[in-house]
């Protein structure tokens, strides 16, 4: 007879946070060892504070403290992740207990009427608060003007409606998963933006000393994945970047072979610094941390905290 469990889910209130829950709720059920689940919508601070940029106020730990306490005096058992906004230390205690299948890595583009980027005015205006993804559109289109952008996903496509931006930028998955694809004008390839370090994968954080529910949650778990998003977020440890960090990290594997690719650039699209590597996808940590080390010899540190210091 196997030992069932209940699995109480902490998670954000945005519809993209309570569907990406939902999801995990839904594959987590079709485990024999789990009897139920049920989720525990929290509000976190980084969803109440929206007239400050988050690196103004934080980064974007803000959006999981709230699910890591929970987990912490026991009102919830686990927390469901978009993995690109995790920190690449988790605290102590805390551990990444499952790394789901990747859905969709890429960046998208949307405009009213499906402009391309090319389509765009002289100067146009583009929302986003995210100094990897305005490196790479300055390094395309030095003349955009790059402004803020927060709020949930439907707030952001209202502001667009609004007219108070040209275009906006979103990751691809969160609009597929919310079934509003169809407001994608262009996705960009690695080539054009290579996206954050593991855009696209949902991650299942739990307590550390939870060894019978780690080892449900590790059924979960996509080998490929796993390879690809230890590579991508060692870039992010190892050079010390938060998620607002202007640094980008994108991996694949072909028939064993991992090759990770990794920016660093300046948010005016001045300077940047890009590497890669290719080597046995069985030590991804080991080919993320050469690819690091190499970027830092390249000047990634002093570009890295020439940055910080702008922003201070």
């Amino acid at each position: 007879m196997v030992q069932q469990v209940n699995i109480r889910i902490a998670t954000r209130k945005s519809a993209l946070a309570l569907w990406q829950a939902e999801h995990v709720a839904a594959v987590l059920q079709g485990l024999p060892e789990v009897s139920a689940t049920e989720l525990l919508p929290l509000s976190t601070r980084g969803d109440e504070i929206l007239d400050r940029s988050l690196q103004k106020i934080g980064g974007k730990g803000l959006f999981i403290k709230e699910l890591e306490i929970a987990m912490q005096n026991g009102t919830a058992d686990i927390a469901v992740h978009s993995m690109k906004d995790l920190p690449a230390e988790l605290p102590a205690g805390f551990c990444l207990a499952t790394t789901m299948t990747r859905a969709n890595h890429r960046d998208a583009l949307v405009t009213e009427g499906g402009k391309q980027l090319d389509d765009l005015p002289q100067n146009a205006r583009i929302g986003s608060s995210s100094l990897r993804r305005q490196a790479q559109l300055k390094m395309l289109r030095p003349d955009l003007r790059i402004e803020p952008l927060r709020g949930n996903v439907n707030t952001r496509l209202a502001k667009l409606e609004n007219g108070d931006y040209d275009a906006i930028i979103l990751a691809a998955a969160g609009l597929e998963r919310l079934e509003l694809d169809h407001h994608i004008s262009h996705q960009f390839s690695p080539d054009e933006m290579l996206p954050a370090a593991a855009q696209g994968v949902l991650g299942i954080e739990c307590l550390e000393n939870k060894s019978e529910l780690r080892a449900v949650l590790g059924k979960l778990n996509d080998h490929g994945t796993v390879q690809t998003t230890t590579a991508e977020r060692t870039i992010a440890r190892v050079l010390e970047a938060s998620c607002q960090s202007p640094v980008a990290a994108f991996a694949t594997i072909d028939n064993g072979a991992l090759t990770l690719t990794a920016l660093v650039a300046h948010p005016d699209g001045t300077q940047s610094i890009k590497e890669s590597i290719t080597g046995d996808a069985a030590v991804a940590e080991q080919l993320g941390e050469t690819l690091a080390a190499r970027l830092l010899e390249n000047g990634a540190r002093e570009l890295l905290d020439s940055i910080e210091a702008l922003n201070d």
